[in-house]
């Protein structure tokens, strides 16, 4: 039987903010953006103070604002937050050799072939983070990488939860369907609207029926998941198939100088990112956000893989031209512009 842990850091960028400012300890911090809640910006993080009052991740910094005004609002920093992660996952690399990355907070270890019990891994995992960063971590134990996920978020701050076969079941059915990895708010709204709140209700569904509501492979997915069921081996080795840069503007736009200006800013990002991999792109996507949350894409195929600033620019403007935006800048504005390069068969 397979032994998988889940280990996710607790409010990570905010944790490590509060380290290098012990002042903040105990009061609602907020990291995201630039710091500045009134400026455009979303959540990266929120202090589990700051949680309290609503805020979480993916919000817009200004909601957050309304929400606790008297929070301490931080920009992000990647860097630090980076070179915090590669100690903990040095750590977690000495645990065992099968590890897959899934984040910069978090991690999966296979400890099947470890002879010491689930729980004292754990907590050496746990001991070992702590006296290296003073970080806390909360960790799931399960059968699979979907059942360990689950676990890991039952006792957040530093938790510990086991999962074990005989008790899937037991734990699995109260809780709410939004708590299975892959379904969204979308997902769950119209489970909800067809009477299913909990996992149970949904394990409760026949394959046939739920193939009906959401096809073939979707369908077949949340039958199996719904009784906890994941084969999915770790990802030890993963392999880029592309690379993005996007920007939310600070205020909507129709001026076309700004969007070129900005689009080949961008595309200087994703190409110096392709040549530190070592890659070649073959495809150019540029997206646009209009004033009105509509998002459209336009993508161009280039006739051979290129790491080439002037051929992935030229490209990226082939892309835009194809909006059009001369026209629609006369009846909405810019609101984001972004740029991702697709990798094919990982040329080099």
């Amino acid at each position: 039987m397979r032994r998988i842990l889940h280990i996710d850091m607790d409010a990570f960028f905010a944790a490590v903010e509060i380290l290098r400012r012990p002042e903040l300890k105990g009061k609602p911090v907020v990291v995201g953006g630039s710091g500045d809640p009134t400026k455009r910006g979303v959540v990266s993080t929120a202090s589990y103070e700051a949680r309290k009052y609503g805020i979480h991740s993916a919000m817009p910094l200004r909601t957050a604002y309304k929400l606790c005004p008297h929070a301490v609002f931080l920009p992000v920093d990647y860097e630090e937050y980076s070179r915090v992660s590669e100690v903990i996952k040095g750590i977690l690399r000495r645990f065992s050799t099968v590890m897959e990355d899934v984040g910069i907070d978090e991690a999966y270890l296979d400890i099947s072939k470890r002879q010491e019990s689930s729980e004292e891994i754990a907590r050496k995992i746990k001991e070992e983070i702590r006296k290296k960063t003073s970080l806390t971590c909360s960790i799931g134990i399960a059968p699979n990488k979907l059942l360990a996920k689950i676990a890991s978020d039952m006792q957040k701050p530093d938790g510990l939860t086991i999962i074990q076969e005989e008790d899937i079941e037991k734990v699995l059915n109260p809780l709410p369907v939004r708590k299975l990895y892959g379904i969204g708010p979308k997902t769950e709204a119209y489970l909800n609207k067809i009477g299913i709140n909990t996992i149970g209700e949904l394990k409760a569904l026949s394959i046939d029926e739920l193939i009906g509501h959401f096809g073939q492979s979707y369908g077949s997915y949340l039958y199996e998941a719904s009784r906890g069921i994941d084969h999915s081996p770790l990802v030890t080795e993963w392999k880029p198939k592309s690379t993005s840069r996007e920007i939310t503007l600070q205020k909507d736009t129709s001026d076309w100088q700004t969007i070129a200006r900005i689009l080949a800013e961008l595309t200087k990002d994703v190409v110096s990112d392709t040549k530190a991999r070592g890659l070649k792109c073959k495809t150019v996507t540029v997206k646009i956000r209009f004033s009105d949350f509509k998002t459209h894409t336009r993508a161009k195929t280039l006739a051979e893989a290129s790491d080439s600033l002037e051929t992935i620019r030229r490209a990226a403007f082939e892309a835009l031209g194809r909006f059009e935006l001369k026209k629609v800048l006369n009846r909405k504005k810019v609101r984001l512009i972004g740029v991702r390069v697709g990798f094919k068969n990982n040329a080099r």
